[in-house]
């Protein structure tokens, strides 16, 4: 009796480590929403709606290469280390996005990170699909898109805290120039950074 709890309390631990990758999946989609008005200002962007549009949906071009080898990379390579791959290039993503100064880098990052959602989006639920047994497969791979909307919520709570207030009737020229135009909308992308730790370790 101790042995099947501890089986099924060890398989639950190693599904929430899985579904890291949905809350990471769930975190890097939204995140930039709240660093928009800002690196659009630092950029220049902000009167061009096409590089405005890129901006927002490089991610998602990414994500379809991601998903497009995910299944050619589980089979090659299994389900383990692609997802450390994917959460790798999480990480990667989410400190160039911060640190860079030119905008073409931050595509570049924006599309490594859309990548790794590709393949998380694919790798996570399969993974945990496998390992758990039939009887709470289901349950088990719910955990996931748990964790995808956890990672939503948190991206919309670190920009709340990460922002600061801004004072009403204030310029465009005042608002680049202040902690969110200039640092704020970085550290939205580096508090990624923290949960990507633990998934890696």
């Amino acid at each position: 009796m101790e042995s099947t709890k501890f089986n099924f309390a060890y398989l639950l631990f190693l599904a929430l480590v899985s579904a890291m990758g949905g809350f990471l999946f769930g975190y890097d989609w939204v995140v930039i929403g709240g660093a928009k008005p800002f690196y659009e200002l630092y950029f220049g962007i902000s009167a061009m709606p096409t590089l405005q549009g890129w901006a927002m949906s490089s991610a998602l071009v990414g994500c379809i290469f991601g998903a497009v080898i995910s299944g050619f990379v589980a089979d090659r390579f299994g389900r383990k280390m692609p997802l450390i791959l994917s959460a790798a290039l999480f990480t990667i993503s989410a400190f160039g996005t911060g640190y860079v100064d030119n905008f073409t880098l931050f595509i570049v990052y924006r599309l490594i990170g859309g990548l790794g959602i590709g393949l998380a989006s694919t790798l996570s639920p399969m993974y945990i699909a496998e390992i758990a047994p039939a009887k709470y497969r289901g349950q088990f791979v719910a955990i996931n898109q748990l964790t995808l909307v956890i990672g939503i919520l948190a991206a919309q709570v670190a920009n709340f805290f990460i922002a600061e207030a801004i004072p009403e009737g204030s310029t465009p020229e005042a608002i680049l120039n202040s902690w969110n135009g200039q640092t704020g909308w970085r550290w939205m992308f580096w508090a990624e950074l923290i949960p990507q730790y633990y998934s890696l370790h």
